[in-house]
């Protein structure tokens, strides 16, 4: 009847438990300055990798 978890030995709680749920997921959105920081840092990887490929082909024509 009663199934025990392994870790709290406490019951399972049922599915109609879970709908009563009071409180509300935070956002998992990051903060706008996070956000334009990880825009830049993106940015500066693909100008970093287009230098790279520049400088290759470049050392390769010589």
């Amino acid at each position: 009847m009663w199934r025990l978890s392994t870790r709290t030995q406490a019951p399972h709680a049922r599915a109609s438990q879970y709908r009563c749920v009071l409180w509300s997921d935070p956002d998992d959105e990051p903060p706008e300055e996070l956000r334009e920081t990880q825009a830049m840092l993106r940015r500066a990887g693909v100008l970093v990798a287009l230098a790279m490929f520049v400088v290759m082909l470049l050392l390769g024509l010589r």
